[in-house]
């Protein structure tokens, strides 16, 4: 259950396909199998886990959280292999990264975003893979009007899908593949990447957000990409960088990764369902504003100012 409780299951309409956000915990058997093999979840390790996890945040007199909501405790539950420490400090994480943060998260409502989202540079495929990834292409190369939307509006954008996918149990099992097209990177594009950008971007990623990211793709980068890739190097984790994968325009070299069945013609795919580009996320995530509303009112007290 949502923290809003909402009643009906978030969809859109795009031609006669039905995009829906899967928020209800009713996994297939094969994801159920996935959960019970990597990540431990069985019905005792399930309620000993939700049990603990909520002791700890009981006691915990400095941090806001809806501690009596299972499946919020569950979706981080998951993504640590249902080991209440290891959720517990992931949750405290998860909040210490927008207070570090603040001026990306104040006033974090998809409606605040819409001009980011109406750029199509983040582009969900409705298709999962065959592990049951959600799939989703960041295009940071010529979709990019760098003199209009910021790397930190760009962010804010992703955050909010994120946060959206979050909501799907499907999702917290089985994870997310990242596509990132480069595609027309320009010289002044990259030097917008800086250390400190690469540094948050990375701590979100690999120590703050309860989602397991199976792969990054990056996909017909150019030369250029190498002063992008040099600012976010140094601040890898082993196992994310082993997630890495640089294909330039060897879709085949993609495709053994993700299905040609999950990815539109312009990635030498051959999905027939229509994309979920930008305007159509937006309207999604509009379907749901009231739980980010929601989620806004947790955490620790927040300070107005930013790190960099």
């Amino acid at each position: 259950m949502l923290l809003t409780g909402i009643d009906y299951t978030p969809s859109i309409q795009i031609d006669n396909f039905t995009i829906t956000l899967e928020i209800y915990d009713n996994l297939s058997p094969e994801i159920k199998k996935l959960a019970e093999t990597e990540l431990r979840e069985t019905p005792e390790n399930k309620k000993n886990g939700i049990d603990k996890l909520r002791q700890l945040l009981e006691q915990d007199k400095s941090l806001k959280t809806p501690l009596f909501n299972d499946a919020w405790l569950i979706s981080f539950l998951r993504p640590t292999k249902f080991y209440p420490d290891s959720a517990y400090k992931l949750i405290k994480s998860y909040y210490q990264f927008k207070i570090k943060y603040s001026d990306m998260y104040r006033n974090l409502l998809p409606r605040n975003q819409k001009m980011v989202f109406d750029q199509n540079i983040i582009t969900g495929f409705p298709k999962r893979d065959k592990k049951g990834c959600r799939i989703v292409a960041i295009e940071l190369g010529k979709k990019w009007k760098h003199t209009v939307y910021s790397l930190n509006d760009l962010f804010k954008g992703m955050a909010l899908f994120m946060d959206a996918v979050i909501l799907e149990p499907t999702s917290q099992v089985a994870g997310i593949q990242v596509i990132i097209d480069m595609d027309d990177l320009s010289v002044k594009q990259a030097f917008h990447f800086t250390p400190s950008y690469a540094m948050m971007v990375l701590d979100w990623i690999q120590n703050s957000v309860p989602m397991r990211t199976k792969a990054i793709h990056i996909i017909n980068q150019p030369f250029i990409f190498d002063i992008v890739y040099k600012m976010f190097k140094p601040f890898f984790k082993r196992k994310l960088q082993s997630r890495i994968f640089f294909h330039g325009t060897d879709f085949k070299s993609l495709h053994e990764h993700i299905p040609q069945s999950c990815l539109p013609e312009r990635y030498n795919g051959s999905l027939e369902l229509p994309e979920l580009n930008g305007s159509k996320i937006y309207e999604l995530l509009m379907t749901i504003e009231k739980e980010y509303e929601a989620i806004n009112q947790y955490g620790y007290q927040m300070i107005r100012h930013s790190r960099y």
